[in-house]
């Protein structure tokens, strides 16, 4: 996560940090202090870290200073006696943009028409191999689709009348066609489908690929014939997504199929007026590539969709990082920013204490402070940013110093959820 009070800081201290001295103490366990000095002119920049799991620190730094530093953290010392930032006192806002549906102009109507693969369908590849290749090694990026294509003679064919093509593949979707026919796909099973595509082999790599017979004894291994391969579709290479390109293609304008692989869909559309962020909503494809106007927008894939818990309702950044870590945030200091011009305009959720729940569900929990709403409203209302000290002093608790949370669900611009943007943030 970036922050730019960490950048202003790092940037005014850059030349003690990369040519002064350091130095190292150890206060015991696991709180550590590291001194960077500029010699000529005594000045001094400080790191003071708790790398244990799980105990928070007192540090007495003598003349310095004491600070409370949280565990698993770092605090960045100005002039070795002042705290201006700690890694466990952050914050982050999530930013949900409400889909408007585009009112102006006609109704969407779409073109569509097949890309063109005789030469693929008859094994007309580009280059050759006897072994299956690595589908991102062949293609670097020019398509999401690489071409495996090789041929098999049958003779007697009896035993063969209900065969199974049996594929091991690591990519996301497989699509077979066996004489020039669509047989069927198959969807990869992706477990861990944030990075798995980018750390491991992707495509038919290695195989096997097999022709089982009906009475599965015989069996034909494909995995080391000789492989014909082409890389990305017939109509990427006529760019049947640019309008200015004399591609020649012709647009069938009849009934619009679904669930048709290997299909190019078009339409036309008036720019939206304003200076709003445009969404192309591309729910209900399969998986694919975009384009506006000839220009690409990247890569669809809405049937592989976030899992429906969402993310984590509770967070302990101590110890080794992890993807699963600290998806809610806790801070000493809330900062709320709307962005696009706009100004809050509606608090729709606030508690300070134990609150529950995930971005738009938010619940009070055991306890709260009942001045929540009112003091979020009188820091954020009618402003495009606010900033909240998240401590019990700040909303009126006083017996015990009780430490709590804040959970804060605000409207940027619209009393109406429909005509602006949601601000969800956990503090």
């Amino acid at each position: 996560m970036s922050n730019p009070r960490i950048g202003t800081f790092l940037i005014a201290w850059e030349k003690i940090l990369t040519n002064g001295t350091v130095t190292g103490k150890q206060y015991g366990n696991s709180v550590y202090l590291t001194t960077y000095t500029n010699n000529a002119t005594g000045e001094k920049f400080c790191f003071l870290s708790n790398s244990h799991n799980s105990q928070d620190a007192e540090v007495d730094l003598q003349q310095d200073g004491k600070y409370y530093v949280p565990a698993w953290s770092v605090s960045i010392l100005q002039d070795c006696k002042k705290e201006v930032f700690n890694t466990a006192k952050v914050n982050t806002q999530t930013t949900v943009y409400v889909k408007k549906p585009a009112t102006e102009g006609n109704p969407l109507k779409w073109v569509w028409t097949s890309d063109p693969m005789e030469d693929t369908l008859q094994g007309q590849g580009t280059f050759k191999a006897s072994e299956l290749l690595e589908q991102k090694g062949v293609t670097v990026d020019a398509s999401d689709y690489l071409w495996y294509m090789t041929e098999v003679v049958i003779n007697d064919t009896s035993s063969w009348q209900n065969a199974t093509l049996h594929v091991t593949t690591t990519g996301h979707v497989l699509h077979a066609y066996v004489n020039g026919q669509y047989i069927g796909a198959q969807w990869g099973n992706w477990a861990c489908k944030l990075w798995c595509f980018d750390l491991k082999d992707t495509g038919i790599v290695g195989g096997p690929v097999k022709l089982i017979g009906s009475d599965s004894n015989n069996v034909i291994d494909l995995t080391t014939s000789t492989w014909s391969y082409k890389v990305g579709l017939n109509g990427e290479a006529k760019r049947f997504y640019d309008p200015k390109f004399p591609n020649g293609v012709q647009w069938n304008t009849n009934s619009v199929p679904t669930g048709r692989p290997m299909t190019w869909y078009k339409t036309t559309f008036e720019t939206p007026e304003g200076t709003d962020s445009l969404v192309l909503d591309l729910e209900g494809l399969g998986k694919g590539h975009a384009w506006v106007n000839g220009k690409s927008i990247g890569r669809y894939w809405p049937t592989m969709v976030a899992d429906e818990n969402g993310c984590s309702d509770t967070c302990d950044y101590r110890g080794n990082y992890g993807p699963e870590r600290c998806v809610s945030d806790y801070g000493s200091t809330l900062e709320v920013n709307c962005q696009g011009g706009k100004t809050i305009s509606e608090i729709q959720f606030a508690s300070y204490g134990d609150p529950q729940g995930k971005c738009g569900s938010f619940q009070k929990g055991e306890w709260e402070s009942r001045d929540s709403p009112t003091v979020v409203e009188r820091a954020c209302i009618g402003k495009g940013s606010c900033s909240i000290d998240v401590t019990s002093s700040t909303f009126g608790i006083r017996k015990g110093g009780t430490n709590g949370q804040l959970a804060v669900q605000l409207l940027c611009d619209g009393s109406n959820p429909e005509d602006g943007r949601v601000q969800r943030v956990r503090g």
